[in-house]
């Protein structure tokens, strides 16, 4: 059975970048610069993107294309033991799991670029956009309607296939996200004291930034690459072999951080012309720029463009966490892909009721000092995904072969790129396992 493969590397790159760029970039990625020094954790992530995420990202890279096969089988294939396909397994559960709370967001920009087309037009008009964001969350007929809406348009690009669903949407959207960003960029920095906004997220000053920061920047460049999942190993599983998989992983680390900066450059400029400060995730999307953008000329143009490169940039990432469940039940029969498309968007989207409501009416479920939202979130971002980050350097590192490490990247000891793939393999088996159990240690404890 012939199993899908990508169209060409671009196709590749992007799906793979669109994967990667999401809430980490747009959603955590400004309040995290904005609570831990400016620049500072700007140049610190940088570099622990370019030296702990890249590896990272290498090492599920060489798992998907080695194995060539859907990552529960993958595993078993490469490490030669059906034991190891829970490790496939770990990342299906996660994934789900991941959605089940991320399309609740993506709900919330489907409404937001709603609202704020409304404002636009004269239709609608706000003026607490904290209550108005609490009212919207809390109404059960909302969130439900917009996380179907979220799901259902992912489960139909799933649902095209690798080159004509996949692809195809990527091509589309991840031009179109670098694009609407550079128009909001291009009004941000231009408005009236948005030079010290421009200072304080460029410009470095390591007096700012705190042990606590340092860790949350290497947090931020482990999970900004979509790390732990299996997505990546999914999508490096119809790559053909004539792909260089490290100048791939390269390519989409240059645009996650590109992605990252076009993000604060939008943010930050606006932010200090009006004398405001960055809150944290839903509360700087819904509630700080739309007062932002509402303050200045065509201000709501300019914000439903910035919601739009967001919800491009959260579609993206959605469609690779149906694929891998899809890619995990079709096992390369092309012709189960839209059933299994639809009924996954389905599961997804009953598991995510609790989510969508407990802002509204389970708002008094409690769990953990925690709301089932924040739980499902804490569960997948701080345990399940660095074990499945944590697995990969190990399974890389000490199970497969290393000839059959070596083939994937096109090196042999003679190569000119041996000195790298040896620099490479010790990360994997000496260094990276320990950051990772830092981060983990940390984002648990505390």
């Amino acid at each position: 059975m012939e199993r899908s493969q990508w169209g060409s590397k671009l196709g590749f790159v992007l799906a793979a970048a669109g994967s990667a760029i999401g809430l980490g970039a747009l959603w955590r990625f400004p309040y995290m610069t904005a609570e831990h020094g400016g620049g500072a954790f700007l140049l610190v992530f940088l570099i622990l993107t370019l030296f702990v995420g890249m590896p990272l990202l290498l090492s599920e890279f060489v798992i998907g294309r080695a194995g060539q096969r859907n990552p529960i089988e993958g595993f078993e294939y490469l490490g030669n033991k059906k034991a190891y396909r829970v490790f496939g397994w770990l990342g299906n559960i996660a994934v789900f799991l991941l959605l089940s709370f991320y399309s609740v967001i993506g709900g919330w920009i489907l409404i937001y670029i709603i609202v704020a087309i409304g404002e636009m037009m004269n239709l609608l008009q706000i003026d607490n956009y904290g209550s108005a964001f609490e009212m919207i969350i809390a109404n059960p007929l909302y969130a439900l309607l917009a996380q179907g809406a979220f799901i259902f348009l992912t489960a139909f690009i799933v649902a095209q296939g690798v080159q004509k669903g996949l692809e195809r949407a990527s091509k589309v959207m991840m031009p179109l996200l670098f694009a609407l960003f550079l128009i909001v960029i291009i009004r941000s920095v231009t408005l009236p004291g948005a030079v010290e906004g421009i200072q304080f997220f460029l410009t470095p000053d390591f007096s700012m930034i705190s042990s606590e920061g340092l860790l949350y920047a290497l947090g931020q460049s482990f999970f900004a690459l979509s790390i732990g999942a299996t997505t990546m190993i999914t999508y490096a599983s119809y790559l053909g072999k004539e792909q260089n998989l490290t100048q791939s992983a390269f390519s989409i680390v240059i645009m996650n951080v590109a992605i990252s900066i076009m993000a604060g450059l939008a943010i930050f400029p606006a932010i200090a012309s009006l004398d405001m400060e960055a809150a944290e995730g839903p509360g700087l999307v819904f509630i700080v720029l739309p007062q932002v953008f509402g303050a200045i000329p065509f201000g709501m143009l300019f914000y439903i463009l910035f919601l739009g490169a967001f919800l491009f940039a959260t579609f993206t990432s959605s469609i690779s966490m149906i694929e891998i469940n899809v890619a995990n039940t079709i096992k390369g029969n092309e012709n189960r892909r839209r059933k299994m498309a639809y009924i996954f968007g389905l599961l997804v989207f009953l598991a995510g009721i609790p989510s969508a409501l407990s802002y509204g009416v389970l708002s008094d479920v409690i769990i953990f000092g925690r709301s089932i939202f924040d739980n499902v979130d804490f569960l997948v971002s701080n345990v399940m995904l660095p074990t499945g980050a944590f697995i990969s350097t190990i399974f890389v590192g000490y199970i497969i072969d290393r000839r059959v490490t070596m083939g994937q990247l096109n090196v042999d000891e003679n190569s000119s790129m041996f000195g790298f793939f040896r620099f490479w393999l010790f990360m994997l088996r000496f260094v990276l396992p320990v950051i990772i159990l830092i981060v983990f240690a940390v984002s648990i404890f505390g």
